[in-house]
């Protein structure tokens, strides 16, 4: 299995696992000029980005080390672009991060805030 391969599977096993938790699923794969957003979801009356990050093993510190704060930057940009072409209706926003590891998944709400100045 390929790397995109397992990064699919992995998504489709986040976007299960939210939508267990009471998430809708707005989009998935969002991409823009800025960058791309694995999962858009709505919690309630708050819209969530979410990053899907699978890894085999804890080795160079796991799935959240690989949300650097480049990524995060990345993702708060194209988290605006979605906003300003889609006007969702939301009461806040979320950055959270879905953590993939041997088969368990760990969902970390509010995994970052955005930089000031920005959303």
């Amino acid at each position: 299995m390929n790397t995109c391969q397992s990064g699919a599977l992995g998504e489709e096993a986040a976007c299960h696992y939210l939508q267990k938790k009471g998430f809708t699923i707005l989009a998935r794969n969002y991409r823009c000029p800025c960058g791309e957003i694995d999962i858009i979801a709505q919690d309630a009356k708050t819209l969530v980005f979410a990053e899907v990050k699978k890894r085999a093993t804890n080795a160079f510190g796991g799935p959240l080390a690989a949300v650097t704060g480049a990524k995060q930057r990345k993702i708060t940009h194209a988290a605006e672009c979605y906003i300003k072409e889609n006007t969702p209706k939301f009461d806040s926003i979320r950055f959270d991060v879905v953590c993939l590891l041997a088969g368990q998944i760990t969902h970390i709400p509010n995994a970052f805030s955005p930089r000031r100045g920005t959303l």
